[in-house]
């Protein structure tokens, strides 16, 4: 099977928002270091005021509406009329009151730290 049918496979399941316009699961890339999980997703054709991000116990859900180009007009198009949805379960402790999110150009950033008890600490040893 090829990747363009898996792609629109799931693509059906995922819900409409209306009916000439589907929605589509951005590409993601996830980082973790010692303090935080980092999600970076593409979301192009989308702007600030069409973004939003829900953390609700483990799972993260981000949604963007796809507005179009804000260069002009459109000659030719790849991307389809479409907005972007996609959930992530988060398997350990996030300091839900320090989630972030930041958009630029095309890419959200959504910064989500570890409790100071789930990070990484020095022990200091002690001479006998």
């Amino acid at each position: 099977m090829s990747t363009d049918k898996k792609l629109v496979r799931a693509n059906e399941q995922l819900p409409e928002k209306t009916k000439d316009r589907r929605t589509v699961s951005p590409a993601v890339d996830v980082f973790e270091n010692d303090q935080e999980i980092l999600l970076v997703a593409d979301v192009p054709g989308a702007d600030k005021s069409g973004i939003q991000v829900l953390f609700d116990r483990d799972r993260l859900t981000i949604e963007a509406t796809r507005t179009g180009s804000a260069t002009g007009t459109l000659l030719a198009g790849e991307y389809g009329v479409a907005d972007y949805a996609r959930t992530f379960l988060v398997p350990q402790a996030i300091d839900a009151d320090g989630i972030k999110a930041e958009f630029d150009r095309g890419v959200l950033k959504v910064h989500l730290p570890k409790p100071a008890a789930a990070r990484p600490r020095q022990i200091a040893v002690q001479a006998g």
